[in-house]
């Protein structure tokens, strides 16, 4: 079964979701560029999705 351009992004943005929650998780502290890399690699993949699209 072929996944949907959507379905790929989706996919991706949960790895990176996934791989920041696991680097982070036994962690007290997380900085705030920590925070802000993880938002901004993810928008990424949603906006180059969405540009694709356009």
């Amino acid at each position: 079964m072929t996944e949907t351009p959507e379905a790929e992004v989706i996919q991706e943005a949960l790895a990176i979701i996934d791989k920041a929650l696991s680097e982070m998780l036994h962690r007290e502290l997380v900085s705030s560029n920590e925070v802000s890399d993880v938002l901004l690699d993810l928008r990424t993949v949603l906006v180059k999705q969405h540009a694709l699209q356009a």
